[in-house]
């Protein structure tokens, strides 16, 4: 067994604290991986608190991981010792439904394996994720990061990077599409750099302007207010109805999505990619007039995500991060909550 030592919580919405644990050795496939740099996304905030339920503890949280390779498997064909290399959100599935023979295993029919707050195909191993120092995973769930792609930057790309990528080439996002992001965050600001990047005409609707030179110096065409408190929020919505083919909603708060599904163009689509904590009620007229879909997305497949990293090094995208030591995880977390990046 590997001895690994990370940061956890103990409990529900306990401060993380030190903490010592075991890793398996390498099986035939495994890869290990000296984890250099791990994102935090606010999917760790909800897991730790427990919001969405089915939390378990102690739980070691990250799945933005990146590092470099320092032991490999007797059958490892795809790594070798010093490759830079990432792991996402997921590092299993059941390899063998509909789902995951299509290389969607996010949508796995078994239930994927999470990188932290899971539980291994063997049904009883828990799984622990990147705020460590080391990590084991087989070789198939493990990416390439481009020689370009700065390791730290490059690791919010493994879950912000791909949740944005995934929705915009499955609803054809590219030239002659005008696209919205919902929120300038963590996830909307890679959607608006890889919209950008696809030739997408790129909007993004914020609570508020204090953020509106950053998603023009990222690619946005045009900024809009959308708080209905703003003196122009109102005007916003009037003004932009009917107006975008596709709108990526990425805030895991509660918001009307009755409002934002009306400024949907004729077949236009809004894919919700941010989980808020309760049910957001629906009119059925927000769909049925002009055709509207509403639709859900999360992350990506291994192959796609590679096709991920691999666009982001041509186009030398990458996040943009605010760099802290492992013990400030404490001090980061609220202000993930309240957007203070």
């Amino acid at each position: 067994m590997i001895q690994t030592a990370g940061y956890a919580a103990h409990q529900a919405k306990a401060p993380l604290r030190q903490f010592s644990f075991e890793r398996r050795d390498p099986r035939n496939h495994d890869i290990v991986i000296d984890i250099q740099y791990c994102g935090i996304c606010h999917t760790d905030v909800h897991q730790v608190n427990d919001e969405w339920g089915g939390s378990t503890f102690p739980m070691v949280p990250g799945h933005e991981i990146v590092g470099i390779v320092t032991k490999v498997g007797a059958n490892v064909s795809r790594y070798k010792l010093g490759d830079r290399v990432g792991v996402g959100c997921l590092v299993d599935s059941c390899r063998k439904c509909s789902p995951c023979m299509k290389g969607l295993e996010q949508y796995c029919i078994e239930g994927p394996t999470m990188t932290y707050n899971g539980i291994e195909r063997d049904g009883r191993t828990r799984t622990q994720g990147g705020y460590s120092n080391k990590i084991v995973v087989d070789e198939n769930f493990v990416l390439h990061i481009p020689d370009n792609l700065p390791l730290d930057s490059a690791a919010p790309l493994l879950c912000a990077g791909i949740t944005m990528y995934s929705p915009l080439l499955h609803w054809k996002a590219g030239p002659g599409k005008k696209v919205d992001i919902v929120g300038l965050g963590g996830l909307g600001h890679m959607g608006v750099k890889i919209a950008h990047a696809l030739g997408a005409e790129v909007s993004v609707l914020s609570h508020s302007t204090r953020k509106q030179n950053e998603a023009k110096r990222m690619g946005a065409d045009k900024f809009y207010v959308a708080s209905i408190s703003s003196p122009t929020g109102q005007d916003n919505f009037e003004e932009l109805e009917g107006y975008f083919d596709i709108i990526l909603n990425t805030l895991s708060v509660e918001i009307d999505w009755n409002r934002y599904l009306n400024l949907l163009a004729l077949d236009g689509t809004m894919i919700v990619v941010g989980h808020p904590e309760k049910e957001t009620p629906l009119s059925a007229s927000s769909l049925i007039n002009a055709r509207r879909s509403l639709a859900g997305s999360g992350i990506g497949g291994i192959k796609e995500a590679q096709r991920m990293l691999d666009f982001c090094s041509k186009y030398n995208i990458s996040s943009d991060i605010e760099l802290i030591p492992i013990h400030g995880v404490n001090e980061a977390y609220p202000r993930v909550v309240n957007s203070d990046i």
